[in-house]
């Protein structure tokens, strides 16, 4: 997003973190009310555009959206939608996009409160290892031609019982509405969000065997030292890694065995 929609984004999140602060809103439930919006409009392009349209006053755009959701949402989500709407935003779509992003921060807040974001973040993570692992699998979630219902079963198969249910609601989002998004970026951008829920950031870390505990803790604080913030490892094995490590932090990537890049980590930091 660009200038007046990443601006409208900004405020509509923050107003969302507003309305999840308090005890009396339920995040998972407002998560669910804000995905079937953002399906209504994806659905309704003209009502989106009329939603979205600066040549109409602010307000009679947000007194629409709240009769047109009625009885349909709860009021906070209704407030939600209404503050959306009397912000200005670059193009229509985007608003759509934001709905989108608003519903699954709802879902990792929920999972926030109850404790639970470290395994999501985790189950993500590994989600998107076996998608890319599994040529039969990615190609029957992403067959156009398979309906929702069938998707939507393997998905239960796959994570029902497996993963939390915020993990298995967030992915059963995406592989059944993917609005356009592949499945990888996805699942990378639900990651990124999970990440963002403690100010963290992601390092995919692949190594030939697992780290030790030690190990994890000592390159968990290194890099989060390097980049000043907290870091959330996301941890692999591959045995082609021979004996060494791959650390990927956003674009960039650092090779090297553990052991040089941990040494070498902390010569940085002390000068």
């Amino acid at each position: 997003m660009n200038g007046a929609s990443r601006e409208a984004l900004a405020a509509a999140r923050e107003r969302l973190d507003a309305l999840t602060d308090s005890t009396s809103v339920d995040a998972g439930s407002l998560a669910d009310e804000l995905a079937a919006v953002t399906a209504l409009l994806d659905r309704e392009v003209s009502l989106r555009r009329v939603l979205t349209d600066p040549a109409q006053d602010a307000e009679a755009k947000a007194e629409l959206a709240r009769r047109l959701l009625g009885t349909q949402v709860s009021g906070p989500a209704a407030d939600l939608v209404a503050g959306m709407v009397r912000s200005r935003w670059s193009q229509s779509r985007d608003l759509v996009d934001a709905l989108e992003v608003l519903a699954d921060t709802a879902d990792l807040t929920a999972a926030q409160q109850a404790g639970k974001l470290d395994d999501v973040e985790d189950e993500l993570f590994r989600f998107g290892r076996i998608v890319s692992g599994s040529m039969d699998l990615r190609a029957a979630l992403t067959d156009r031609k398979a309906t929702t219902s069938a998707k939507g079963g393997l998905l239960r198969s796959l994570l029902g019982g497996r993963a939390q249910p915020v993990t298995e609601r967030l992915v059963t989002r995406l592989v059944t509405a993917p609005r356009g998004r592949s499945l990888e970026s996805g699942l990378e951008s639900l990651s990124k969000l999970a990440a963002e829920r403690r100010d963290r950031m992601v390092a995919i870390v692949t190594s030939a065997v697992p780290l030790s505990d030690p190990q994890k803790q000592r390159l968990g604080a290194a890099l989060a030292k390097l980049y000043g913030r907290t870091m959330h490892l996301n941890l692999d094995v591959d045995p082609e890694v021979l004996g060494g490590i791959r650390v990927q932090v956003g674009d960039e990537v650092i090779n090297g065995s553990l052991a040089d890049r941990i040494e070498d980590a902390g010569r940085r930091l002390t000068g």
